[in-house]
């Protein structure tokens, strides 16, 4: 999501400024308490009262994304607070300090859930403002000095909060740029996979049959050639259309059983319904197999076998032709490479090749990989 970063540091924001304003409030208040003369402790407490009501208030809004509305009204508050040393015997007892900590701590905590104008002007306001009420009743200039340290805080505060959001913000420029790279690497990926698998079905068909009769195995009259090339191009339009949807590997398998100019026996179960991206590829690299085994088995006889459901299966391709060494098989050749290991690994399954020269071959395809 654009702004994630951003948008999770705003919400933190206001989160953090309830919980600081809570928490502070209740050693705040004792000290109040604490520190008021018998004679003037229920004044003091009715202070307190207020501050507590609220806070709590404030804090109950500030956590429903609402707490800006309420920024003048909290400046307003706290000033009456600061005001309040003139009746309730704070300056005799010297109890002023409890409301200097609650403007310095709004003034603080104002800083992470408001813009830098807003935040500043508030800040000015309320610690500016309690600094001149306490002049006004306590001409000491530590005094003074110690309420208008609400002012510096608060900048502070502006500043470390403007690190964070700068941070989040290159966040989300990085985490922007990634989801680019992911996605230009996905439509790569899947250009290449197309292109792959037009290769693949080239490979299948139309240059198979062109090689067949390049070499000689089948004749350039031979009746079988024309129906065969239709077949090729009817099953590369299509590859060029295929589109997600379930499909029957059965009946997948036993598709153009007479292109494969074999006598297939299978061993299958009725049907075996699998997504339309599982099915093609499986069904696709085990025509393959069967076309080697037309192709250089030297046999016209070959056994399919499927078993396993919907979840996992296995496919078996077995001749007793003259087998071969798969160590002599030329690295450039893409049947096996490609059209048969390669589809089944980008499906997450594998293809095993087992072979002996005299001995046939078999070719397990297994989904998904690892399936016994």
């Amino acid at each position: 999501m654009a702004e994630e970063a951003a948008r999770l540091l705003v919400r933190f924001g206001r989160r953090y400024a309830a919980a600081v304003r809570l928490a502070t409030l209740v050693p705040i208040c004792a000290v109040a308490l604490f520190r008021a003369s018998p004679e003037h402790f229920a004044a003091t407490a009715s202070m307190v009262a207020v501050a507590a009501v609220w806070t709590c208030g404030y804090v109950w809004w500030l956590r429903r994304g609402r707490g800006d509305a309420l920024l003048v009204p909290d400046v307003i508050v706290l000033l009456t607070l600061t005001a309040s040393v003139t009746w309730t015997g704070a300056l005799e007892d010297t109890n002023f300090g409890w409301s200097r900590l609650l403007v310095t701590f709004a003034c603080v905590t104002w800083q992470w859930h408001t813009s830098l104008p807003v935040g500043a002007v508030v800040a000015l306001v309320a610690g500016g403002g309690a600094a001149v009420i306490v002049a006004m009743a306590v001409p000491d200039p530590s005094v003074i000095r110690g309420n208008l340290w609400a002012v510096p805080a608060a900048a502070l505060s502006r500043a470390a909060w403007t690190l964070l959001r700068q941070a989040a913000d290159r966040a989300d420029r990085m985490a922007a740029e990634a989801a680019r790279a992911r996605a230009a690497a996905q439509a790569a990926a899947a250009v290449r996979a197309e292109e792959r698998e037009l290769a693949n079905a080239l490979h299948d068909t139309a240059a198979t049959t062109l090689l067949m009769v390049g070499t000689g195995q089948v004749r350039s009259d031979s009746a079988w050639l024309g129906p065969q090339a239709r077949r090729d191009l009817d099953r590369l339009r299509s590859d060029s259309r295929r589109t997600p949807r379930p499909a029957d590997l059965v009946d997948l398998l036993r598709a153009d059983l007479d292109a494969a100019q074999l006598s297939v026996e299978f061993d299958l179960p009725a049907r075996l319904p699998l997504p339309a991206g599982v099915a093609a590829p499986i069904a696709d690299a085990a025509r393959e197999a069967l076309t080697n085994v037309r192709r250089h088995s030297g046999t016209t006889r070959a056994t399919v076998r499927l078993r396993g459901d919907s979840r996992s299966l296995r496919l078996d391709i077995i001749d007793e032709g003259k087998g071969f060494s798969l160590e002599d098989v030329p690295g450039h050749r893409r049947g096996i490479r490609e059209s048969v290991r390669g589809r089944m690994t980008r499906i997450g399954g594998t293809a095993t090749v087992v072979s002996a020269e005299g001995e046939g071959t078999r070719v397990r395809l297994e989904w998904p990989a690892g399936h016994d």
